[in-house]
């Protein structure tokens, strides 16, 4: 019987964290499925890991650190299992039909340059879109290398590269 409290505070701490740091899933989810409902299926997908994996945190790391580590390795493994069924080709249409269609009520070009970038990362690997997914949240190298196993160095060469890539994709959709 001394069980049930135990789980109920678990519960509550597990629903703090996620109000506080729902915006970091959302941010995976976004980087990794264009598709509403794809969106949706690795949000769950990645609470019901968070959850399983939740009373093993131990808080020898960040939260956000250790949330982002399950959140990135849910999301490159679910790529994996759908990248099986989807062809260059439908990839190709899903660009084209992300390009035309028209935009948001409020078409300001802030929002222009967010969804070219979109589109830009969109065209990166799975291992990329991870990392640039980090810098733009402005995770420090050190925590990035703590999230990604690779060492700071690694970190610094690998953004610099993707940077120079979404440049030139960037410069491209122009």
């Amino acid at each position: 019987m001394h069980h049930q409290p135990h789980e109920h505070s678990l519960e509550q701490a597990f629903l703090k964290h996620i109000a506080l740091h729902q915006a970091l899933i959302y941010k995976v989810c976004h980087t990794f499925e264009r598709a509403e409902e794809a969106r949706r299926d690795l949000f769950q997908d990645i609470l019901v890991q968070l959850w399983r994996a939740f009373p093993n945190y131990n808080g020898s790391c960040k939260w956000t650190t250790w949330a982002y580590r399950i959140a990135l390795n849910v999301a490159i493994t679910q790529r994996r299992k759908s990248k099986m069924s989807i062809t260059g080709l439908t990839d190709q249409l899903q660009q084209e039909i992300d390009r035309t269609r028209p935009a948001g009520t409020y078409d300001t070009s802030a929002d222009e340059q967010a969804e070219a970038l979109h589109r830009a990362i969109a065209q990166l690997t799975t291992a990329e879109k991870a990392l640039i997914l980090l810098y733009l949240d402005d995770v420090s190298y050190k925590e990035i290398s703590d999230i990604t196993g690779m060492t700071e160095n690694n970190v610094g060469v690998k953004l610099n590269r993707i940077k120079s890539k979404l440049k030139t994709l960037l410069s491209y959709g122009k």
